[in-house]
């Protein structure tokens, strides 16, 4: 996909599609003018009723231009974080989305079990596979749950460790981890939350600390990639039990999720431990980032939203975009995303 969009400008969106793709359902921006208008269009620009549900447009990003991280720089920093948040949010969302409809196929699988009655084959394969994801077991051990009572136990720790993220403390995150998505990671490699890897894979840092390992920042090849895996981090790392067990606690009193109190349970996102919290909700306080806690999609059409560095960048990608919907490239760009 990068290589046919060479020179497209700010941000790149993709709109998940379950539907083939049509022409009318591509949109086209040229420029920031041409971007904060759209955004007034969908009524994601500037709102002043916080008190109301944030309603996001259903837009998914593809890549981070380089030319972003050079604009950027120019640009107001309210207005850098505007775009940054208003085409971040729609990722999370996204991510919260997958995350509610695996926690409602476990629970419809618990109440089977409930009942006595047995799983299907696939389900017991897809738990199993969550059971690892999850890392309540290993392979080995979770071929070995068979039984109702090893199943169920699954379930219930799998419901646990599976739930939604507040967006206002993921947006928060990915504004720090990535400077407003212009760091050489975010550009690089879709890095948005500064997940460590190690073993040769991922961005190698400029400062590497060698008495750490051979530590890299984790690169994606989709910017929904990089929250997939935010999102599985702090749902299994082991390291962040406690942003799970807040979690749990104030679903069990019924309480909202609120991005400043699962913050608290991040100590060990950073080395700066408290130092790193404290930051963080300086951040989502400063920004008002908790209006987007309960944010949910439009009820509306999904489109493609493109955009490019000026009118002749803009009418090229046009056609580019003309001929990969022709040649079913756009669909398999879709898959490829794994949005389901």
């Amino acid at each position: 996909m990068r290589s046919c969009l060479t020179g497209v400008g700010i941000w790149i969106l993709l709109v998940a599609m379950c539907a083939p793709l049509m022409a009318q359902e591509v949109v086209v921006l040229s420029g920031l003018d041409e971007t904060i208008a759209w955004f007034e269009e969908q009524e994601f620009w500037g709102e002043t009723k916080h008190a109301d549900q944030l309603k996001v447009p259903r837009a998914i990003i593809v890549a981070i231009s380089e030319r972003w991280r050079e604009n950027a720089r120019d640009l107001p920093v309210a207005t850098k974080k505007e775009i940054f948040y208003r085409f971040m949010l729609p990722l999370v969302v996204h991510a919260n989305t997958m995350v509610l409809d695996r926690r409602e196929r476990l629970t419809k699988l618990k109440k089977m079990l409930e009942k006595g009655n047995r799983l299907a084959e696939a389900d017991t394969a897809w738990l199993r596979e969550i059971a690892v994801v999850l890392r309540i077991a290993d392979r080995e051990q979770v071929e070995q749950a068979v039984d109702s009572a090893a199943l169920g136990k699954i379930i219930d720790q799998a419901l646990y460790k599976l739930d939604v993220i507040p967006p206002g403390l993921a947006l928060g995150q990915a504004a720090y981890e990535s400077g407003y998505g212009t760091s050489r990671f975010a550009v690089q490699g879709n890095a948005l939350f500064g997940q460590w890897t190690f073993g040769g894979d991922g961005l190698t840092p400029q400062q590497q600390r060698k008495q750490l390992g051979d530590h890299r920042i984790a690169s994606f090849d989709w910017p929904f990639d990089s929250v997939r895996g935010y999102f599985l981090n702090l749902s299994a790392h082991p390291a962040y039990a406690d942003f799970r067990r807040i979690r749990a606690k104030a679903r069990a009193k019924g309480k909202k999720l609120s991005s400043l109190a699962l913050a608290d349970g991040l100590k060990n996102y950073s080395e700066r431990g408290q130092a790193y919290v404290d930051t963080l909700k300086g951040i989502i306080r400063k920004n008002r980032l908790q209006v987007a806690d309960n944010a949910v999609f439009k009820d509306e059409p999904m489109r493609f939203v493109l955009g490019a560095a000026d009118a002749v960048a803009a009418q090229k990608l046009r056609a580019d975009i003309e001929a990969m919907r022709k040649s079913g490239e756009l669909e398999k760009i879709r898959a490829r995303m794994r949005l389901e």
